[in-house]
């Protein structure tokens, strides 16, 4: 892996590059991934880029690209700014970048992000709690990928009921203005499609058990982001451990942390691993999914 200082919109950022990958992460704001690209296809750079006028929400700039944020949901809690620069430290074979305290929450953020291999990034989310009381919350990693393309959330094997399948295995969770009969939901049996192009208003939809994958396919390039499943845990918004939402205009792939009673000095963690495939046909169809797309992902995550 090569380490070298860039610019991100005039500000001070690195970029980690292998023979496959480059990221760019910003070290003026952040913690923050705002690029990630194959170097050896012409995608260009898969996450979102938003406009630096971008109008703020709720305070809070989005920006594009990967961040992470305080699950549950919070007006005040979760928008807490990240414009200030962040602490620095160089790894064998990444970047550790720490965040300043919160003033609103006594939260500290941090991302150690790690190439292992050439097409391996690993990115471990850490919350800290410098404040005098205790703060339930969880991490919650949220990508941001550019619009046109495709999402898969995998869903978990079909079993017969003569087996002994006689209780429910998971749940599907809708938000309020979601709404399952629009086409950009795609039901299969193996997988829920996200037609990114076929949204016309927010949506979005979590789940409380999957493999630990999901992927967005855009101009034959795959973006897949895996978090370990954790056993035995609680988890926020009725108990989700992955969430995508959608305005057509752009898809976000959520992985959420074990919800925790995070008492002073405490340490919340929470790892993903992301890939990028090339020349992957779209895996908008049960054959292509299946003979493309879920082999290619399961080799790589063996590998891990």
């Amino acid at each position: 892996m090569k380490t070298s200082h860039t610019e991100y919109r005039g500000g001070a950022a690195l970029s980690l590059t292998t023979r496959a990958l480059e990221l760019v992460v910003t070290t003026s704001v952040g913690p923050r991934v705002v690029s990630l690209r194959s170097r050896e296809a012409p995608s260009g750079n898969l996450f979102l880029e938003l406009p630096p006028d971008d109008p703020r929400l709720l305070g809070y700039q989005l920006r594009g690209g990967h961040r992470l944020w305080r699950a549950p949901e919070h007006p005040v809690d979760t928008y807490q700014p990240d414009d200030d620069p962040v602490g620095v430290r160089m790894l064998a074979d990444g970047v550790l970048l720490t965040q300043p305290v919160e003033p609103g929450t006594g939260l500290q953020k941090e991302m150690r992000i790690e190439l292992p291999a050439e097409r391996t990034v690993k990115v471990t989310h850490g919350l800290i709690n410098r404040g005098r009381r205790a703060a339930a919350c969880a991490p919650w990693p949220v990508t941001m990928l550019r619009k046109g393309g495709y999402g898969v959330l995998p869903l978990a094997p079909v079993r017969r009921q003569s087996d002994g399948n006689l209780l429910p295995k998971y749940s599907l969770v809708p938000w309020g203005y979601t709404d399952l009969s629009l086409p950009v939901w795609d039901f299969h049996s193996g997988f829920i499609g996200i037609d990114v192009p076929r949204a016309r208003s927010a949506q979005k939809l979590g789940i409380t058990e999957f493999p630990g994958w999901a992927a967005y396919w855009t101009e034959g390039a795959v973006f897949v982001k895996y978090a370990p499943p954790a056993r035995g845990a609680e988890f926020p918004d009725l108990g989700c451990r992955f969430e995508t939402y959608t305005n057509g205009k752009m898809i976000e792939l959520e992985t959420l942390g074990a919800l925790v009673s995070l008492a002073p000095g405490g340490r919340a963690s929470h790892t993903e691993y992301w890939t990028v495939f090339d020349k992957i046909p779209k895996p908008d169809s049960d054959r292509a999914y299946g003979r493309f797309l879920e082999p290619a992902v399961r080799s790589w995550l063996r590998k891990l």
